[in-house]
């Protein structure tokens, strides 16, 4: 199942570490924030910290992680 952006559900790479395509993430955050999150969430994700939500069912307890 390929990822879709949130704001536009333009598709993005399944490995992607975001829920949202680079143009709408730099029309949110602006370009510096934009790739200041991208850097610390892929540092989370090499690190193991990072939860991916689209990965999670609806019915699964959160609050266990």
């Amino acid at each position: 199942m390929a990822k879709k952006c949130i704001y536009c559900k333009a598709e993005i790479p399944d490995e992607s570490v975001i829920d949202f395509c680079s143009r709408c993430g730099k029309g949110v955050w602006g370009e510096k924030m934009f790739n200041t999150i991208i850097k610390n969430m892929e540092e989370a994700r090499s690190k193991g910290d990072l939860v991916s939500t689209n990965l999670i069912g609806p019915t699964k307890d959160l609050s266990r992680i």
